[in-house]
C-alpha cells in the first residue's frame, strides 16, 4: 500500500485548489482499485467492495464511518447484501482533492485490517 493513507488531510475549504490532470494521472496510480466517476459534473472516486454477506458488509461501513469522523471528511457509503460502495469527493469544492485519495487509501486500509 502506497503512503497515502499515512497522511493527514488538510482542512478544505471552497477556495481550496481541485487535483489537476497531471495529480489525478500519479495519485490513482497509488489507488489503482479506485475510479474516478463524474456525476452531475462532480469528479468523484469510487469503489466497489465485496463481502460474503451483509453483517460482513455493515461492519465495513462501520469502519470507514469512523475513519471519515475522524477526519472530519464524509463519504458516500452504499451499503447492501454483500456489498459497499464507497465515493469520495470534497463538497467545499465540488470535485477532488487530495484528501481524497488518502480516504481512499485509509479505506483499503480497513479493509485489509481484518
Amino acid at each position: 500500500m502506497s503512503d497515502l493513507k499515512q497522511q493527514k488531510c488538510e482542512a478544505c475549504n471552497a477556495e481550496a485548489p481541485k487535483v489537476t490532470d497531471a495529480e489525478l494521472a500519479e495519485l490513482i496510480r497509488e489507488i489503482p482499485d479506485w475510479t474516478p466517476v463524474v456525476r452531475d459534473g462532480v469528479m468523484q472516486l469510487e469503489r466497489e467492495f465485496k463481502f460474503k454477506n451483509f453483517k460482513l458488509a455493515l461492519a465495513f461501513t462501520n469502519k470507514v464511518g469512523d475513519i471519515a469522523e475522524a477526519e472530519f471528511h464524509h463519504p458516500t457509503l452504499v451499503t447492501e447484501w454483500g456489498k459497499v460502495t464507497v465515493t469520495w469527493w470534497t463538497h467545499a469544492i465540488n470535485g477532488l482533492h487530495k484528501n481524497d485519495f488518502i480516504m481512499a487509501a485509509r479505506t483499503d486500509g480497513v479493509l485489509n485490517q481484518d
